[in-house]
């Protein structure tokens, strides 16, 4: 039997980054490189395993989120007594909150990695998904379990949370990103005992804060009197599915345009842009934004389908072919950023792997994606034909 690195446990990818080791491997590992002008062809394993992990896009909600991040633990940088102002990442499913999270947590590791000194943290970033149905207990336990914290059965819960803050700030944690706070409901007892466990966290703990959840408004997270107390200290940023166009008024434009750009994030100034390492959303096709009558318009969407085409490693792939069905993939995703990689990553793999070594319509049709985008652009009907039925199998030329 052959051997496929493009199926060998990936560092970075293979388990969520919820202990210090994992995440410190995930933040180090190198992200993968698109093919470069000149560079020597990749063997069909190498360029499986590519399109495996592929590269992460800049979308605006990366930026935005790295911006406040920086900003929050600026702010925060001396506070004392009280917690710090905390943030909120939420939004639909799949539309790209964890890597979101993710990608703030590997700048503000790679930033304190650079600056280096006497004053840098041991570890500065500290990532902890939510349990379901968690309790204060077990999300103290979470914490512990990051860093490796001898924990007894013995233990309660306040001797547990006193050994938590007291490593974290020994050790430097800068900044504590929690995943999956939906699953936190202040509305039963033990859901509210949880929500007081992470308010009591954020005024021990000399770190920023930040949560992603889907849909936290909708949810039961801002209600009864935890809730409020969280909902009153985090700001929110929105993950929503890319829109196929926006329009900005110029003068608002030019006032927001101030710092967008900025990536870095932690206490001292990354060396590291997304940008520069990874498919930035803005680059290539003739993609850009466009000024009529006082209104810049963007596509984000297009715009990020040209840099995730742009980062393809396949042979006979023609440039700017799937920029041309950007209108047709936004309808095949709902714009979600999570279901659109899924889609060109399989169809990538699929085209080295049947040897076309390009991804055309008929292709991307006869791929079947999660069952949330499948109901988006195929909803159920009395007369409902099967998938690809009646749509004509055009090539992306």
């Amino acid at each position: 039997m052959t051997h496929d690195p493009a199926h060998d446990p990936d560092p970075g990818q293979d388990a969520s980054p919820t202990t210090w080791e994992l995440f410190r491997r995930f933040a180090d590992d190198p992200p993968p490189v698109p093919p470069g002008p000149g560079d020597a062809p990749r063997t069909a394993e190498q360029r499986l395993a590519y399109h495996s992990r592929f590269v992460t896009v800049r979308t605006p909600a990366v930026v935005k989120t790295l911006l406040e991040v920086r900003t929050l633990m600026a702010l925060g940088r001396h506070q004392r007594a009280t917690a710090r102002p905390s943030l909120i990442v939420t939004g639909p499913p799949t539309t790209g909150k964890t890597t979101t999270l993710l990608e703030v947590g590997r700048t503000c590791h790679l930033a304190e990695q650079a600056r280096g000194g006497p004053g840098a943290a041991q570890v500065p970033v500290a990532y902890l998904l939510v349990p379901p149905g968690a309790t204060a207990k077990a999300l103290a336990l979470e914490f512990a379990r990051y860093l490796g914290i001898p924990v007894s059965a013995r233990m309660t819960q306040a001797q547990i949370a006193a050994s938590v803050c007291h490593t974290y700030n020994t050790v430097g944690v800068r900044l504590v990103l929690i995943d999956e706070i939906h699953r936190l409901n202040p509305r039963t007892s033990t859901g509210a005992e949880a929500a007081d466990f992470l308010k009591d966290l954020t005024e021990r703990i000399s770190a920023t804060f930040v949560y992603a959840g889907i849909d936290v408004t909708t949810t039961a997270l801002f209600t009864g009197t935890a809730g409020a107390q969280l909902a009153g200290r985090a700001g929110l940023i929105d993950c929503d599915p890319l829109p196929a166009t926006t329009r900005t008024n110029t003068a608002r434009s030019s006032q927001s345009a101030n710092g967008s750009g900025s990536t870095g994030s932690g206490e001292g100034n990354s060396s590291e842009s997304i940008g520069s390492s990874r498919a930035n959303a803005g680059g290539g096709s003739g993609t850009g934004s466009a000024s009529s009558g006082g209104v810049v318009v963007t596509r984000p969407f297009r715009e990020t389908v040209a840099a995730m085409e742009n980062a393809l490693d396949l042979q006979r792939h023609r440039a700017g072919s799937l920029v041309r069905l950007a209108p047709y993939l936004h309808q095949r995703t709902a714009g979600r950023i999570g279901s659109l990689s899924r889609l060109l990553r399989r169809a990538a793999i699929t085209a080295i792997l049947d040897g076309s070594e390009k991804i055309t319509r008929s292709a991307l049709d006869a791929i079947a994606l999660d069952h949330l985008a499948e109901e988006h652009y195929r909803p159920r009907s009395p007369g409902r034909k099967a998938p690809g039925a009646g749509r004509p199998a055009r090539t992306a030329s």
